[in-house]
């Protein structure tokens, strides 16, 4: 049976996450993952280099990201190069409406349309 991690996050999530996007690439590419999602907090910055270390490696990476909602846990996915462009944007938009270095965010920011994915 193949595993997929579908929420893990680098040490671009200040204070809760260790390792490196590479390291955990590298171990979850020795385990055997077939893919490992990067889900930081309201952040893309582990993505690039977990990429670079899915060179040479049969292991495929999802680009995500976590979110915090009032006392829940919210881990958004992308699937295509649109999804892509619709996280980075709501990144973006909760991050400007907070002070720098936190985010917010509302349930209402989540909804889009089935033609967006």
């Amino acid at each position: 049976m193949q595993y997929s991690e579908l929420h893990c996050i680098t040490n671009f999530t200040f204070l809760r996450g260790a390792s490196h996007p590479h390291e955990l690439v590298t171990m979850a590419s020795n385990l055997g993952y077939r893919a490992l999602a990067i889900t930081d907090e309201c952040s893309l910055a582990g993505v690039v280099k977990a990429h670079v270390a899915t060179f040479n490696r049969n292991i495929k990476l999802i680009i995500g990201s976590e979110f915090k909602i009032d006392s829940h846990k919210v881990i958004v996915l992308v699937t295509n190069r649109n999804s892509y462009s619709k996280l980075s944007s709501l990144i973006t938009l909760a991050r400007r409406r907070s002070k720098k270095g936190s985010y917010q965010i509302k349930w209402s920011d989540l909804k889009f349309n089935n033609d967006d994915y």
